[in-house]
């Protein structure tokens, strides 16, 4: 073997590749080091003059929020006019920042609706579009599900999966747990006592107690099990209750304050960092979603007609038993993820939240989801199935009182609360968003088994419109 020492290489040249550049070729530059320019005199935002003009104690009032005289904020309870306040707060930030928001709409639109309750500091509001998928048979009922959405394909996908799924019969929900969590973080000077209130509230003989403390916040509220977890002197205590036909976050928290107020009595070290310690855990990917679920924990499954899949879907069982297998279970374990077993749910949930007035950012707890696929009778039909263990919705408060939304929960039968039982029309609600979920993973992944998705995709996701004058928008 030849071990002499050989001469060192020349130092590499980091711009070997654009010695020979030409002048127009600087966009092969490290985008790293690139600067964003100003945009062209074409692209530079226009501000739209008041279309009518604002009266002239509206000018005054414009004049003195930009003066900072007054605060923007305090327009309504100043106004008493939760419109006119929407109106001048406008004005005032157009002429502040020098761009136009002409395109979003003012009018048409109940202010007085989300005030003190949905919307600070109101200047519009936005337009998105909603479709209807179905009849999603379900549980013997057939639901039109209202999606609001701005993605091209996703309501008719969804609507295929409704249509596959009624001609083979429907599909089937079962509720498997239904309650919302809360889980505050307190310490104390030692591990050791930390402990202590650990297992005194995890002692049978304490629940009855607490369970009276905590359901003193509402009529609803009913505290069914405490959960409590160490780091080091830090107690994370998981509390979870039913909340009727509420999503239910300010009824919990309201009986989780009861109950900490309680335990100073016999644990008056106790120091309580805050309310809630992400264990609860809320609008974030979380573990303990996944396997203890909160809110609403929904299985639904149905059987497509190996008829059906080949007519209605474009695909075979086989190949949709394998692409679940290779894509939705490997894949995503591959991946690493936290209950994204499956190939678009959040697409589903976000779309009917967004309808019904639900909480947008609990999408991401609410769209866990596994999806399974198994071929029987012989191999000719197919068992699929989505079991979503955190499904968070309500049918009262927050956002379903809005007009729009309140419509929607109209169309699905779930209006308000439940003149039937407390809680039923919030799980009726969750096992719809369950339904829908499943119709669009088996419309998907026929799509992807049978090779269509960039196809549809480029027919129906992609505008051919000239929007060289509109607003600059991107999409992913």
């Amino acid at each position: 073997m030849d071990i002499r020492r050989r001469p060192p290489k020349p130092p590499v040249n980091p711009n070997r590749f654009l010695d020979n550049r030409s002048p127009s070729s600087d966009d092969r530059t490290d985008h790293r080091l690139a600067t964003c320019p100003n945009p062209p005199p074409s692209q530079q935002p226009i501000v739209a003059k008041s279309e009518p003009p604002l009266p002239e104690e509206d000018e005054e009032i414009v004049k003195s929020v930009l003066d900072g005289a007054i605060p923007s904020y305090s327009l309504e309870s100043r106004l008493g006019d939760c419109k006119r306040a929407a109106s001048i707060r406008r004005e005032a930030l157009q002429r502040l920042t020098g761009r136009s928001i002409e395109g979003l709409p003012l009018d048409g639109f109940d202010y007085d609706s989300i005030l003190g309750q949905c919307c600070e500091m109101p200047v519009g509001y936005v337009q998105i579009p909603v479709g209807i998928a179905g009849p999603l048979l379900l549980d013997g009922y057939e639901h039109s599900v209202p999606m609001a959405t701005t993605e091209g394909c996703l309501v008719a996908s969804t609507n295929r999966g409704c249509k596959a799924m009624y001609v083979s019969g429907g599909a089937t929900s079962t509720v498997l747990k239904d309650g919302m969590t809360r889980a505050p973080v307190v310490r104390f000077a030692s591990a050791r006592r930390a402990s202590e209130l650990k297992f005194f509230l995890e002692s049978p003989e304490n629940f009855e107690t607490l369970a009276v403390v905590f359901n003193r916040s509402s009529r609803f509220a009913r505290l069914q099990s405490v959960m409590c977890t160490l780091a080091g002197k830090n107690a994370y205590v998981r509390f979870s209750c039913s909340t009727g036909d509420a999503m239910g976050m300010n009824m919990v928290s309201k009986g989780v304050q009861n109950v900490l107020e309680f335990l100073t009595e016999d644990f008056p070290d106790m120091d309580v960092i805050g309310i809630s310690g992400n264990f609860c855990s809320d609008k974030k990917p979380a573990a303990v979603n996944w396997i203890e679920g909160r809110g609403k924990s929904v299985v639904c499954e149905a059987v497509i007609r190996g008829e059906t899949v080949n007519k209605v879907l474009k695909t075979s069982v086989a190949s949709l038993v394998e692409l679940n297998m290779l894509k939705n279970l490997t894949g995503s374990a591959i991946a690493g993820s936290l209950g994204g077993f499956n190939a678009h749910a959040s697409n589903i949930v976000s779309a009917v939240f967004l309808a019904t007035g639900q909480d947008p950012a609990q999408n991401v707890e609410s769209s866990q989801c596994i999806t399974m696929m198994e071929a029987i009778n012989d191999g000719k039909d197919i068992h699929i199935s989505v079991t979503m263990p955190s499904i968070e919705v309500g049918t009262v408060g927050g956002g379903t009182q809005l007009a729009s939304q309140s419509a929607c929960l109209n169309l699905l039968g779930v209006k308000g609360a439940s003149k039937e039982a407390p809680g039923m029309n919030s799980r009726r609600l969750a096992t719809i968003v369950a339904g829908a979920v499943l119709a669009g993973e088996l419309s998907l992944m026929s799509a992807i088994a049978a090779g269509q998705l960039v196809k549809s995709h480029m027919k129906y996701n992609r505008s051919s419109r000239d929007i060289t004058g509109a607003t600059t928008t991107t999409t992913t």
